[in-house]
Parts: C-alpha cells; sequence; structure tokens
C-alpha cells in the first residue's frame, strides 16, 4: 500500500474468519488443528491493524449456530478462546478487548476470563478488539428488542434500536471481510453492514497474510460510497469534508 493509501483506511473492520475446517482437513489434520492456526492469524492482522491506524476490529469467533456442531469441536473451541485471551497482544499493541454475544451460554470459566481480559485492557486506545462470541445478528435484534420493551420506550426509532444493540459502544463496520470462498453473510452484523463494503476471498483463514488484508483495503479504497445518493453528490460531500 503506499502512503496515499493510508488516508483512506476504514475505521472499522468486520471478518467472518471461515475456512479453518477446510484448511485443516486439506491437510489430514483434525478441525481443531485449523482453529489453532487461525489464532496465529488473528495474531498478526491484528498487528497490522494496529499498525494501518484501524480503530476497531470486529472478528466473527463463534455462531450461536456453532453450537449445533461436534461436543468435542465446541470444547476445543472453547479451550482456544481461553488459552487465546493469554496472550499478552493486547497489552503488546495497546489493544482494547471486547466481546458482543450471549455470553450466558459460555462455560462459567469462559464468562470470567473475558470480563477479566476486558478490565485489563479498559485502558488501551490504539485500537479495539472485538470478539463476537456465541453471537447472532437475529439473536442481538431480538434481544435488543426485549430490552427496548423491558425499559418501557414508546417511541421506537433506528437510533433508539442502535442504542440497544451489542455494537452501541462503535460505529458501523466501513469494511466487511469474508474469507475461505462463500459469498453469504451468515447472520453477522445484518443490522450494521447496511452501508459496509463487502470483500469476499478464497483465502482460507489460515492462509491469510498481511498482503491479503491490503488487497481488501485496496478494494474498501477503490469504490465510491454514496449511501444512497448521486455519484455527484457523494462526490461533492467528500470535497466539503
Amino acid at each position: 500500500m503506499t502512503e496515499n493509501d493510508n488516508n483512506n483506511i476504514p475505521q472499522h473492520i468486520a471478518i467472518i474468519m471461515d475456512g479453518n475446517g477446510r484448511w485443516a482437513a486439506e491437510q489430514g489434520k483434525p478441525r481443531s488443528y485449523g482453529h489453532q492456526a487461525g489464532v496465529e492469524t488473528v495474531r498478526r492482522i491484528t498487528a497490522e491493524c494496529v499498525r494501518l491506524g484501524v480503530k476497531y476490529l470486529t472478528l466473527y469467533t463463534f455462531s450461536t449456530e456453532n453450537w449445533n456442531r461436534p461436543a468435542d469441536e465446541v470444547s476445543a473451541l472453547m479451550g482456544l478462546v481461553l488459552s487465546s485471551l493469554e496472550d499478552e497482544i493486547f497489552m503488546k499493541h495497546n489493544v482494547r478487548f471486547r466481546v458482543i454475544g450471549d455470553r450466558k451460554r459460555l462455560p462459567d470459566e469462559v464468562q470470567q476470563k473475558l470480563r477479566e481480559t476486558e478490565e485489563h485492557t479498559a485502558q488501551n486506545d490504539a485500537m479495539t478488539m472485538v470478539v463476537a462470541l456465541s453471537y447472532s445478528s437475529r439473536w442481538e435484534i431480538t434481544q435488543a428488542m426485549r430490552d427496548i420493551i423491558a425499559a418501557g420506550e414508546q417511541d421506537i426509532t433506528e437510533d433508539v434500536l442502535s442504542r440497544h444493540m451489542q455494537t452501541s459502544f462503535m460505529p458501523d463496520p466501513d469494511l466487511l471481510i469474508r474469507t475461505g470462498g462463500e459469498v453469504r453473510i451468515s447472520n453477522y452484523l445484518l443490522w450494521q453492514i447496511a452501508y459496509s463494503e463487502l470483500y469476499f476471498c478464497d483465502t482460507y483463514w489460515p492462509d491469510f497474510l498481511e498482503a491479503d488484508l491490503h488487497k481488501a483495503i485496496e478494494s474498501y479504497q477503490s469504490r465510491q460510497r454514496r449511501y444512497g445518493k448521486t455519484e455527484e453528490q457523494a462526490e461533492a460531500e467528500l470535497l466539503n469534508k
């Protein structure tokens, strides 16, 4: 990426980290091997996002639908979450850690470790890494509506709903990346990505390198975000910033 490219870095990147299991299977390894390799990619991409100046990185780690996977894989994934949270990458790169999702379904030791890591990194301000864990967008929207009803809100607007979303503490994603060759959203941040730029690639997540991240960002930079306006209106607004 050139120096000029760095002037238009997306402030919030969301990623669907797909392909761990298939990557492992092609090497004759168990799926857990692919998930472990995927953690190494998280470390690399997190460090690169900090270097580039990304402010929020949201990673789809474990969906509510993933609870239907074989028990041994779910157990291995929960163990991997625990071991990953021991990683000092948060402090080394000044990264704040946050979680979105239905925590109540997680094992007690995982819930406790999540709280500890959030508290430990609360003052870090270079970037916020958000892990979507036991998360799905339909669950989130349903929960938000329940919270609105419980709060006695009468005038339900887009702003009210957004304030009750799990993601209320951060802006919507500018760029959504999905690795692994699938071209779908898979119940991820459906409310928040209404105007996000989408980028799909065939690379499995364990093989996703800094250069692949750069390609995704360069694709984002080549697009004009119009938000329903004409090209002329969008260009005029950009010039007036």
